[in-house]
């Protein structure tokens, strides 16, 4: 069974990142969830990211606001996808300043960057990545689609029916 880890900065990070977790359960997907900072924790960020493979995760989701150096730092020493989490934090700058530290990596070192605290896309594409080698789960993504044409199509009606 496929695991995805969930790394935040910061507990202040919880708010948002809890959307990664709550669509990542929605799919039946396990989720192993820390606090692990860039600047704080340094050699707790170098073991997680070394050896996150090791312990089973298939992807890992990193959430950081201000400088936001924690999902790339990750990408930079594991072999896993790392989808970063851009957060808006009460020291950030509106909240570009972790969308572009997250987004500007330097080549060889991918991070698929979600937008301004968009957990829920990234449990959403974590969901997708490992749904590309199991059926369940894909199919689960199937139908999380399938639900999403439907709610627009009936708002859509419903829009038709009030004008």
């Amino acid at each position: 069974m496929s695991k995805v880890g969930i790394i935040m900065g910061s507990d202040s990070d919880l708010p948002i990142m809890q959307q990664a977790i709550d669509i990542l359960k929605s799919f039946d997907i396990e989720t192993e969830v820390d606090i692990v900072s860039a600047h704080r924790t340094p050699e707790k960020l170098f073991d997680y990211a070394k050896n996150a493979h090791l312990r089973g995760l298939s992807v890992i989701i990193a959430g950081a606001g201000g400088a936001a150096h924690l999902p790339g730092m990750v990408a930079s020493m594991s072999p896993l996808p790392v989808i970063g989490v851009p957060v808006k934090s009460r020291n950030s700058i509106d909240g570009w300043d972790s969308v572009l530290s997250i987004l500007q990596m330097p080549g060889g070192v991918p991070v698929a960057t979600v937008a301004l605290d968009g957990a829920k896309n990234a449990g959403i594409l974590a969901a997708q990545i490992i749904g590309s080698s199991d059926k369940c789960v894909l199919d689960k993504i199937i139908l999380y689609k399938e639900g999403l044409k439907i709610k627009v199509n009936k708002a859509a009606e419903k829009l038709k029916n009030q004008l």
